[in-house]
Order: C-alpha cells, then structure tokens, then sequence
C-alpha cells in the first residue's frame, strides 16, 4: 500500500520519482558540505546502530541503497566489505566519487532508482550477503519494488538493515514541544516532549532535511504497520531492532535539536532477514 497522498497511477509514480531526483540533484552539494563524513545523526545514531545490526565480515559483499555522498559505504570499505553503493541523483555519486578514501578500490558506484525494481535486479541475483539503507526509505515514493527486488539480491542467508526517522515520533505528523519544567520533589527538571496529531494516514510533503538547504524534499511517511508489513509481503521477518537516542554527554544544540530529548528516539534502525 502507498502512503497517503501519492498518485497510484505507474505514470503518477514516475513523475514523483522524477521530481524526487530533481530535488537531490539539486541539493547534494549543500548536502554533501553539512554531511562530510558524517554528521551528529549519522556518527551517533545512525551508523553505530546500523554497524550493530550488520555486523558485517571482512571480504562480504554490501548493497549499500541509496548512498547519498557515500559516508556509510566508506565506513563499510574500512571494516573490509567489498560495496556497492548506488544513488538515483548523479549528483550525489559525483560527490562520493570525489571523496577521498583509502579503501576506494572496494567500493562501485552505481546510478539506480531504488523504486525501479528491474535496475536493482540487474546488479545480480544473489550477489551480496547484506543490504543497507541508511535514512532514505522515507524519501522513496515507494518500497515495495526495493523489497521485492532484494528477495533476489540477497543470498539465501541475507540481511537488509535500514534506518529512517522514527514513524511514531520524527514524522510530519509529530510537533516537537519548547521547553518545560517540572518539580520534581522540590527540583526543576527541564523536559522535552513530542505531541503526535497523525500517525496512521499522513499525506506526502515537503520539509526541511538540513538548515539552510536550497529546496525542501518529500518525505513520504508510513506508520510502522505498513513499513513492516511491507517487508512481511516481501518475505522478510524482522530479527533486530534499535531505538537510539542522543547520550547525556552529546551537545544539545539548537533549543528543540534532537539531542535534548534523551528520552525519545529519534531514529530507528531494523534487521530484516529473508524468510527460511
């Protein structure tokens, strides 16, 4: 099932998909000069959880989904995986081509739309012993065509980890709340809190990836129902999750950053296996 607000129509869908691309292509180098080599999301929630749930061998073979300017796939290259790393923006793969890195012959980059599940398929049947998508499910218009394909990606024993905004918290449906304080037996206590007005049918819209971005870009929400049933049709069973948060120690930054809710999740992270 698509989520809320996306024309069911293949042509619809394409024309999204389109639209969608334009607006990474056009904001990847904003994106690639505020990401780097990872920021606060990605160096500690992110990608220390998807590691976790990967826990990748030296010499297996990676479909990394999605890429963007390539920080994971370089990470995975380091831990001695062999990648494949693929973006639908040219842009994006442009920009993690040009990154250094020491393990480069490790890493292939390939321009694919996650949503064309005949491009996936084309990598190879049962090529790679894992699969990863890091932050980007909530940008595809649809996922059902990436589960499908990955069923035929993997080998036998595979694994697809992905990572998202949390659907039940880090939504367009959710409000994140100013400050407030509580006495708590005669101490004030700073909380946050998040108030959730829609969860379960949330339309298509654009937001705010990074401050200061050229263009706002889709994200397309689907409430954890239809994201795991998604994968249950695909023949995957879940088998690991996370929910990390910022630590104490981990500066707040902005007045309502992700960092001063220490008690909510903003990011979660799965492991889906093929069904034996």
């Amino acid at each position: 099932m698509e989520p809320a607000g996306i024309e069911a129509s293949p042509e619809g869908l394409r024309a999204l998909v389109a639209e969608t691309q334009h607006l990474w292509d056009l904001k990847a180098a904003a994106w690639d000069a505020r990401m780097g080599e990872g920021n606060a999301f990605q160096r500690l929630l992110v990608g220390p959880a998807a590691e976790r749930l990967l826990a990748v061998r030296p010499g297996e073979a990676v479909l990394d989904v999605a890429c963007g300017n390539g920080v994971f796939a370089r990470r995975l290259a380091a831990l001695g995986v062999r990648v494949v790393a693929t973006d639908f923006s040219r842009r994006f793969l442009e920009l993690a081509q040009a990154r250094p890195t020491a393990h480069a012959d490790r890493i292939e980059y390939r321009l694919v739309d996650a949503t064309d599940e005949a491009q996936l398929v084309a990598l190879g049947a049962g090529r790679f012993d894992a699969a990863v998508c890091n932050m980007a499910l909530q940008d595809m218009p649809a996922i059902e065509p990436l589960l499908r394909a990955l069923g035929r990606l993997l080998t036998p024993a595979g694994r697809f980890v992905f990572t998202l905004p949390h659907p039940a918290f880090n939504s367009p449906g959710g409000t994140r709340l100013a400050l407030e304080e509580d006495d708590r037996e005669g101490q004030l206590v700073e909380t946050y809190s998040v108030k959730v007005t829609n969860y379960l049918d949330v339309p298509a819209v654009k937001g705010v990836g990074m401050p200061g971005e050229p263009a706002p870009h889709y994200y397309f929400h689907r409430p954890l129902s239809r994201l795991f049933g998604a994968c249950f049709a695909a023949g995957f069973v879940l088998d690991g999750l996370e929910e990390p948060v910022f630590g104490p120690e981990d500066e707040a930054g902005r007045p309502l950053g992700w960092a001063n809710f220490k008690t909510v999740p903003p990011v979660l992270a799965a492991r889906a296996q093929r069904r034996p």
